[in-house]
């Protein structure tokens, strides 16, 4: 047993299982971002491309020194700048599934999951047997004598897995572990990489662009945008209250930021939308979602309380309905059928009435 083992093995009870502030400055980018898990908790850092998904990555696993910050794992300082502390990553407690999994071409699937315990000084033959073990938890007990090159994309998944597990690793790490499947094995992949990770009693971290693989995988998501932490919740609470306008679209919402007063909210741009209920602060946002707005062609009867005279900027399908883009006083996004489009003789540059019931708007702090 190594220094660093003894040392995790020793750490208190009551420390964190991750307790990360990764700093990392590279060219004109920086990513400045807190990252705590429990032990058994899986968390997805979400975020667009070139929000700095992989530099953190990197930085957890130690491919990436950090500028700043440090990373902890159950109380013990794996890296600290400041105390001029690294540990180089092949001594780190940390598993990594990468997005196009990096299985040895020329080693069978077997002898790829047995490949990390040799690396840690496990004999052969002892590893070979711990190897298949691990596939057979995985479902590959068959395909031990594979080599990657005929292996399925859900198959290759399931051996990269299986060796970042095979380590008993205390900080499991998987980039995109999703993307370079198809929609049909993503969909098994899926379900099949949760049960894992409900199984996994160290710290998960996924790094996903993907807001389904985030909501199904995670019990908790960081969002980052351009190398900074956004907002901070389950999945439940980032998707009903969004804090950016790139989570809102993710999450299919209506987004605006506005301060309170009797009855609705004053946006930035001097509109108003009238809310049925207010929270107990100044500066709130607005929610709704897309299938909230009504559309007409003219200006309708009765004069709802959240009404505008919008256009047309653009139309897509969206599963079963047309989302709709609006520019105007308040731009929306609106899901209406096509037969709607159809009657509505919905086009780019139509100008339209929208139309939002105060009931559909939820108000929470900003």
């Amino acid at each position: 047993m190594t220094g660093l083992e003894t040392a995790l093995d020793t750490a208190p009870d009551a420390a964190p299982g991750l307790d990360a502030h990764l700093v990392v400055a590279r060219d004109a980018f920086r990513l400045d971002v807190h990252l705590t898990a429990a032990p058994g908790e899986v968390v997805a850092l979400l975020g667009p491309n070139g929000a700095g998904k992989t530099t953190a990555l990197r930085a957890l696993a130690g491919l990436t020194p950090l500028g700043g910050g440090h990373t902890r794992l159950a109380g013990v300082d794996l890296e600290d700048p400041g105390r001029r502390r690294y540990t180089p990553p092949e001594r780190r407690p940390v598993g990594v599934v990468f997005q196009d999994y990096l299985l040895f071409p020329h080693l069978s699937a077997l002898d790829n999951v047995a490949f990390g315990l040799r690396c840690q000084g496990v004999g052969r033959r002892e590893a070979r047997v711990a190897a298949a073990e691990w596939l057979e938890r995985v479902g590959l007990a068959e395909h031990t004598g594979v080599k990657p090159g005929r292996l399925s994309g859900g198959q290759a998944q399931r051996v990269a897995l299986a060796r970042a597990l095979a380590t008993h690793p205390r900080l499991l790490l998987l980039d995109e572990p999703l993307a370079a499947l198809d929609a049909r094995t993503r969909v098994e992949t899926r379900a099949t990489l949760r049960r894992h990770l409900a199984d996994f009693d160290g710290v998960a971290v996924v790094i996903t662009h993907d807001p389904l693989d985030a909501m199904v995988l995670a019990d908790r998501l960081t969002v980052i945008e351009a190398g900074r932490a956004v907002q901070d919740g389950t999945p439940a609470e980032v998707a009903r209250h969004p804090r950016t306008d790139y989570v809102a679209r993710l999450v299919g919402l209506n987004l605006y930021r506005g301060t309170a007063s009797p009855g609705g909210v004053e946006l930035a741009a001097g509109q108003r939308l009238v809310v049925a209920e207010l929270p107990d602060a100044a500066e709130v946002f607005v929610a709704f979602p897309p299938s909230a707005v009504t559309l007409y062609r003219s200006r309708p009867d009765g004069s709802p309380r959240n009404l505008w005279q919008v256009e047309v900027d653009g139309m897509e399908l969206h599963g079963d309905t047309v989302r709709v883009e609006l520019t105007g006083p308040v731009p929306l996004l609106a899901d209406v059928t096509p037969l709607a489009v159809a009657e509505l003789e919905l086009a780019p540059g139509r100008p339209v009435w929208a139309a939002v019931k105060a009931t559909e708007a939820r108000a929470y702090p900003a």
